[in-house]
């Protein structure tokens, strides 16, 4: 049986704080706990608050070239300088829409930055390197309650050909974020030859039914999935450049 849980009582969250500290004391006051092979999955913008990736608009100074994209767009200059720089190019941009290849390898909207839950007139940018924040994470979390667990850092994006977003996986650490059938045989007796499962996004997608957008649950706990333990990592689950049909 796999059981997803929205980890309650984590205050908000701040510049240097220790979110592993903050998850294992809140699972610790709650029925909850953490448990050997728990998978937490931990949203983005916590992370990037914890690691101080908030940017003040009014610190921004737009480019000409991001002011010719906020008249096309109807963005804020300054919110599309922000995307600029989080970017490696442009994808595509149609209407108010613009579409960006992230320094990650990630293709989302706007760099992955986020206006929401924030005060003061700051934006959210992506963690620098979101599956060494995984690890950071687990780490932490490993040290303060002596069980091995896998961690997944997520982020909400939409999906070509598809209505409505999902939360992604963009940091992992501790698991595979793959569950590989090549080579096995189905009940007809047909040897898979290409299947190979994003488990990964899978968790991120479902745990975002346990926290919401609006909850102010950041953090969730799975526990009863079986996946395969190791050093893996986010990046595996990006599409090179050169298997892309569509890019």
């Amino acid at each position: 049986m796999i059981i997803i849980t929205g980890l309650e009582g984590i205050p908000p969250v701040g510049p240097g704080d220790d979110l592993g500290c903050l998850i294992v004391e809140a699972a610790g006051r709650g029925e909850v706990g953490l448990r050997e092979g728990d998978v937490i999955v931990v949203t983005s913008k916590v992370v990037s608050k914890a690691e101080g990736r908030l940017l003040s608009l009014k610190e921004v100074v737009p480019s000409g070239f991001a002011e010719e994209i906020a008249r096309a767009t109807g963005k804020d200059p300054r919110h599309v300088e922000a995307i600029l720089r989080e970017s490696a190019r442009i994808v595509r941009m149609r209407g108010n829409v613009l579409i960006t290849e992230t320094r990650h390898g990630f293709v989302c909207a706007n760099s992955g930055i986020d206006r929401s839950n924030i005060d003061g007139g700051r934006i959210a940018l992506l963690p620098v390197d979101p599956d060494e924040s995984a690890k950071g994470i687990r780490d932490r979390i490993m040290d303060l309650a002596g069980v091995d667990v896998a961690v997944i850092v997520t982020d909400t994006w939409g999906r070509a050909w598809r209505l409505g977003q999902v939360d992604f996986a963009i940091g992992v650490a501790g698991m595979y974020p793959f569950k590989d059938y090549r080579g096995e045989v189905d009940p007809y007796g047909y040897e898979l030859s290409v299947t190979e499962i994003a488990v990964a996004d899978e968790l991120a997608a479902a745990a975002e039914l346990a926290k919401g957008k609006l909850s102010g649950v950041p953090v969730v706990v799975i526990r009863g999935y079986e996946y395969v333990r190791g050093d893996g990592c986010a990046g595996q689950l990006v599409r090179p450049i050169e298997k892309d049909l569509f890019r």
